[in-house]
């Protein structure tokens, strides 16, 4: 696969991310960063870097919908756009789906029993609208999908990061672009988000996290061009690693159950330090663990009123 990287400024946190312009039958472009001022630039750099100008992108393909991934497919107007079906929603932010993605997160909220003068914060702080593109796809891939341009390049579908989440795997070569599923330097958040189908029904964002990672171990990969930071070769131990990290912090929360607690309170004793500046993303890592122990069948639940409280 012929990959030219190029490493793109975000605002968050995780710190740069990485689009991945690809030569084939077409020329795609892989991600592209999110919509400020200081990505656009970088992008336009690197496209030009590679012989390229912005104009001469055939398609853009997405990993998933976040904005670090997904913003600036408006600097493409005359190239196809791809993705997961799930992307399109976020491009076109209809007013129903925003109604419908607030009131999911509120109602998720109330039940881990989250104080309402945080539920705004919260709710605000996922939407993030401005940094989205706003060009709905031309073409949605699906799970064994080839990417057009691209013979032997195919898309696998990995939620969990994201319920958008796909990787794309060049089945010779034994190498993929592997958006936020595996990252050499952190862990990929399973973040709390509504499901595909838009029902009220949450995801379980951890189990189907694992459940990813094992299906990307069995892919036996030589090497991953992933999302944030450098390559990946030493796939396998990773995943390994990261597995253990999960293992080791669903103890700590068995622990924190020595008597029962609704995951508002697992999550402060979790992460005291952090959990106020980071409660979306924290409160997404607790229940990330309680789905885990709640199936290895460590722990239950029950309605007290409207909230839900865990126990051993």
């Amino acid at each position: 696969m012929n990959v030219h990287k190029i490493v793109i400024p975000t605002p968050y946190a995780i710190g740069d991310v990485n689009a991945f312009l690809v030569k084939g039958d077409a020329l795609t472009l892989f991600d592209v960063g999110p919509k400020t001022t200081e990505a656009y630039e970088a992008l336009k750099w690197g496209i030009h870097s590679a012989g390229y100008e912005m104009s001469d992108i055939e398609q853009v393909v997405l990993t998933h919908h976040h904005p670090d991934h997904a913003g600036w497919v408006d600097a493409f107007p005359d190239a196809a756009v791809l993705g997961h079906e799930y992307v399109d929603h976020w491009m076109r932010k209809t007013n129903e789906f925003i109604v419908y993605r607030n009131e999911f997160y509120r109602s998720n909220l109330r039940l881990q029993a989250v104080p309402e003068e945080y539920i705004e914060q919260i709710v605000k702080v996922r939407g993030e609208m401005e940094l989205f593109g706003t060009t709905p796809l031309t073409q949605f891939i699906n799970d064994g999908d080839e990417i057009p341009g691209h013979p032997g390049l195919i898309a696998y579908y990995t939620p969990g990061h994201a319920q958008s989440h796909l990787i794309f795997v060049e089945e010779n070569s034994r190498v993929a672009i592997g958006g936020d599923l595996l990252l050499d330097k952190v862990a990929s958040n399973p973040l709390v988000e509504p499901p595909v189908d838009l029902s009220n029904v949450r995801p379980k964002s951890l189990l189907q996290y694992h459940n990813s990672l094992i299906l990307l171990q069995n892919l036996q990969l030589r090497k991953i061009f992933a999302g944030h930071g450098n390559d990946i070769e030493n796939i396998n131990d990773l995943i390994s690693l990261r597995l253990e990290k999960d293992e080791l912090r669903a103890k700590q929360v068995l622990n924190i159950l020595s008597t029962p607690k609704t995951v508002f309170e697992v999550t402060k004793e979790l992460y005291p330090s952090i959990y106020k500046k980071q409660l979306g993303l924290t409160l997404s890592k607790t229940i990330g663990h309680l789905d885990y122990l709640e199936k290895e069948e460590k722990v239950k639940k029950h309605l007290e009123g409207e909230i839900y409280v865990y126990y051993c």
